[in-house]
């Protein structure tokens, strides 16, 4: 391998399913492709993992590309991200460096389905009832039914609206709140528009889908968690810090909170001490909710593509 070879970096590939999602083999003769099963966190390790890329294909927010790393790649030219945005890539920095960046398509369906996996398994209990079987024992707890509770949703954007239509298939009371939700959108959907307040006070549970921005970075602090009921549930699948999550764990340790089903965290992978790997009421998943066959084969075979793309471009 010389050193004109253009060396394609693919990182955080968890599952080990990058190459069967797509067809790779397209980039042979033009590309090297190495894979990274493994998350490096280290700045310096991975600045040093990463020097000898052109091009780093990155999995959503799991490597963040910021200033100091883009950098410390002397030989980066092309961010290659799945999804169709990517908000922890420093875009201005990559082009001072005259790195260009492109993204792929998705779709919402998985983080919906998802939503509804996380807000059933919280409910009935599923992951404790299905360890005790594993643990040879039999039932240990008592669900609580859907139907007839109220459902609180944070952002009725694309996720939440089609959330909404299925907590009203449960038989639910629908109510949302976000800071630009209008009278007329809430309505056309049958659901109820309410304030931050009441969302709060009446929701059972609580589901989270906003975008993260800094008017959102801790939307749900302690005093709103103090504010929902005692036996209420929280859903997140969103983003961590979205939720002040020292906050939360507070709030679940002391039992002002039935439950919480957690899906994104404020640092990821989630620490091996973190209080959410062990509190009794959470239910703590590892970022899944756009993890699905599907949605893998419309990222890695987006990203092959995009990079055949700039190849062509950059080749003619």
């Amino acid at each position: 391998m010389n050193d004109a070879t253009i060396r394609i970096a693919v990182l955080d590939d968890y599952q080990k399913v990058a190459l069967a999602c797509a067809d790779w083999s397209l980039l042979e003769g033009r590309a090297e492709v190495t894979i990274f099963h493994d998350h490096e966190a280290d700045h310096d390790a991975l600045a040093r993992r990463l020097a000898p890329y052109d091009v780093i294909c990155v999995m959503r927010e799991r490597t963040p590309m910021t200033a100091n790393l883009i950098a410390a790649l002397p030989r980066l030219r092309l961010i290659a991200s799945t999804g169709r945005g990517n908000a922890s890539i420093d875009e201005a920095a990559a082009a001072a460096r005259g790195v260009e960046v492109v993204h792929t398509n998705y779709s919402s369906t998985p983080t919906i389905e998802f939503t509804w996996a996380a807000i059933l398994g919280l409910a009935r209990g599923i992951a404790d009832e299905a360890a005790s079987v594993r643990a040879g024992a039999w039932q240990v707890g008592l669900g609580v039914e859907l139907h007839g509770k109220t459902l609180g949703i944070l952002g009725l954007g694309r996720i939440g609206s089609k959330v909404a239509r299925i907590g009203q298939a449960f038989g639910m009371q629908v109510i949302a709140w976000s800071q630009n939700l209008a009278e007329e959108t809430a309505g056309a959907l049958g659901v109820r528009r309410v304030t931050k307040q009441e969302l709060l006070a009446r929701s059972d549970f609580l589901t989270i889908h906003t975008r993260l921005s800094e008017r959102t970075r801790g939307i749900i602090g302690a005093d709103d968690l103090a504010a929902m009921k005692p036996g209420a549930r929280l859903i997140n699948s969103s983003r961590g810090p979205i939720v002040d999550e020292a906050a939360l764990v507070d709030a679940l340790s002391h039992g002002r909170l039935a439950g919480a089903a957690i899906d994104v965290f404020d640092e990821e992978p989630l620490p091996p001490a973190h209080p959410f790997r062990t509190l009794p009421n959470v239910l703590a998943t590892p970022h899944i909710g756009y993890v699905t066959e599907e949605m893998y084969r419309t990222f890695h075979g987006d990203t092959v593509r995009n990079v055949l793309d700039w190849l062509d471009r950059h080749s003619a």
